[in-house]
């Protein structure tokens, strides 16, 4: 399947500018070509590519609108880490694992303060066209710990943290919800006062095993966790 992002709409679909240059100048597609375009909330045009000039456009045959999403519902707050490559690269593997919301969070320990949100969008919408996704995640600018707290259920999140003077459950002890939302924290985890914070608030922590994993790697984890629980 040839997958593009675009607009759906009464029955239209309009392939994203961006999109009309690659399949053009890059992909290089011939006119007749079948091609599917999707507008990221759940609904999918199918019909046949028609180029003219330096557009190109679909000629829609058929509509398939709420397609079935993932479930259960993933969210992960995680803080951005210093080198952005491997902050992209968490982005990257947990879209393709059906991730459906990520938050770049600000910790006190965090130090990148600053972030192209729009350039990891684009890799959230790339990472859902390559694993053929009609329902592409949220993916939310950099915001403080606290500011995020307010308007989360405290029922449905948890923390991964370090501190094992703590008392923290198994992933695996975490009874099936209809939504989860985990907190992963920078390089050198929360500190003493936000797990503090955090515990405080009724939010229970958790532990992602025996090692010690980076930012990006516990964030991979908690999505593979919870893609081994979806239906």
């Amino acid at each position: 399947m040839k997958l593009f992002f675009g607009e759906i709409d009464n029955g239209k679909a309009i392939i994203n500018d961006e999109e009309q240059q690659h399949i053009v100048k890059v992909l290089r597609m011939k006119d007749g070509e079948e091609i599917h375009v999707t507008d990221g909330k759940g609904n999918l045009a199918s019909g046949k590519l028609m180029i003219e000039g330096k557009k190109a456009g679909i000629e829609v045959a058929e509509i398939k609108t709420e397609t079935p999403d993932f479930s259960p519902k993933l969210h992960i707050a995680i803080a951005p880490t210093k080198n952005i490559d491997r902050i992209e690269f968490f982005v990257e593997k947990a879209v393709e694992m059906g991730i459906s919301e990520i938050t770049i969070l600000q910790t006190e320990k965090t130090e990148r303060k600053n972030l192209n949100i729009d350039k990891i969008k684009k890799q959230g919408i790339a990472a859902s066209k390559q694993s053929l996704r009609f329902h592409f995640p949220v993916i939310n600018d950099l915001i403080k710990l606290p500011d995020f707290l307010k308007n989360i259920e405290v029922e449905s999140i948890f923390v991964a943290h370090c501190n094992e003077n703590l008392e923290r459950i198994n992933l695996n002890e975490i009874p099936k919800l209809e939504n989860y939302t985990f907190l992963i924290g920078p390089e050198g985890d929360f500190s003493d006062k936000e797990i503090l914070f955090l515990a405080e608030k009724g939010i229970k922590a958790v532990s992602l095993g025996s090692q010690r994993l980076r930012t990006e790697t516990a964030g991979v984890f908690v999505a593979a966790w919870n893609y081994n629980r979806m239906i």
